[in-house]
């Protein structure tokens, strides 16, 4: 058969299948590790597949990590067994994109990172960069589309909220470097990651906010754009502005925006949620209030993040887990027990074959 009508079937098959594939002939196992057949198979499995949601569940200082099916039954698909998530048991997962999902662990006391692809079960670590321990730090993970490139970037604040230069590895380079980024006028705090970094439209995104004299504060969102390699800079809803910068959660709406979550607590508990949207990314006056929750006398809805049909995912505080619908503000339950466990939802997910054309466990040199 001519190699395009090749291409066009192996495109469609699943990933294990195609794996499987590469034992045919030489010049089979050479067009499948290509990098353009990679990314071709890629956009077939972003168009054509069921999306997955991954959940890392926390209970006993444990940490498991599940795929979910992100449709009406919510189905679980697998728990990972991929030996980098099974050693890193106390890990942080600061990204996922294109199959590909980004860890931060601790093997004994020195600090790593891994990028990792369960579906092929192939991973690259990757080392720690030289900075001074007095450095405040936040991460972010994703896709540079123009280079066709993975970079996980290191953002930093040292004394007198002073930024330091970002520390940018990329996948295809192989290799740590600093970038002459302009920082924003906002410092920021690393606590804000109780989950992954969003990363939308080529960018990741956290909440920063200055000090005012009186003891307040003003906030927007800060953005790295990883393919200019420079900060922006997005309002906030007036009434968000000047809140105090622990209570505000950066999110993923749908493919191609951002959302926050507001949380005010009250006797150590949360006792209200606000959910705001943007509906168009990068234009203020498109932000949305979709959401307003309350402390209930007999559960509480824990808000994790939203789906990709714009469904709020929540855990309730007696061992469920739910989806609401922001059109008619109704809760649907699934049948997903949870008990006492602590969810995080780590982003989104989608079986690929990126990393196959990689060396297995490279390690950088550090700066």
């Amino acid at each position: 058969m001519p190699v395009g009508v090749i291409v066009e079937i192996l495109r469609r098959l699943p990933v294990k299948s195609v794996v499987k594939c590469k034992s045919v002939c030489k010049s089979w196992n050479t067009l499948i590790s290509h990098p353009s057949f990679i990314s071709t198979h890629l956009q077939a499995s972003l168009s054509n597949n069921t999306p997955f949601l991954l959940l890392s569940y926390r209970e006993m200082g444990k940490k498991d990590y599940f795929f979910h099916y992100d449709k009406d039954g919510f189905d679980e698909f697998k728990q990972l067994q991929f030996p980098a998530f099974v050693c890193a048991s106390d890990s942080l997962v600061l990204g996922s994109c294109n199959g590909l999902i980004c860890l931060q662990f601790w093997p004994g006391d020195v600090s790593r990172f891994l990028l990792c692809n369960p579906s092929i079960r192939k991973y690259i670590s990757l080392p720690w960069p030289r900075i001074s321990n007095d450095v405040r730090i936040n991460f972010g993970f994703g896709f540079d589309s123009g280079t066709n490139d993975y970079k996980l970037v290191i953002i930093g604040i040292g004394k007198e909220d002073t930024w330091i230069k970002p520390f940018l590895f990329s996948l295809n380079e192989n290799c740590w470097k600093r970038v002459n980024a302009i920082p924003p006028n906002y410092t920021f705090d690393s606590s804000e990651l109780s989950g992954s970094v969003p990363f939308v439209n080529g960018a990741v995104h956290w909440i920063g906010y200055q000090k005012r004299n009186n003891g307040r504060f003003t906030n927007a969102i800060l953005g790295f754009d990883l393919s200019a390699e420079e900060f922006t800079e997005i309002s906030l809803p007036e009434s968000l502005i000047g809140l105090g910068p622990m209570n505000l959660f950066t999110m993923k709406y749908g493919e191609s925006s951002i959302a926050v979550l507001k949380r005010d607590r009250a006797n150590g508990l949360w006792d209200l949620d606000e959910l705001w949207v943007m509906k168009e990314y990068g234009v203020v006056g498109s932000w949305t209030k979709v959401l307003t929750l309350t402390l209930h006398r007999k559960w509480f809805p824990n808000v994790l993040g939203l789906r990709k049909n714009g469904e709020v995912l929540v855990q309730l505080d007696y061992g469920k887990m739910a989806s609401l619908d922001l059109n008619f503000q109704q809760m649907e339950l699934h049948g997903v027990e949870v008990t006492t466990k602590l969810i995080s939802l780590e982003g989104s997910y989608v079986e690929s074959l990126v990393l196959l054309d990689k060396t297995v466990d490279v390690h950088c040199v550090s700066l």
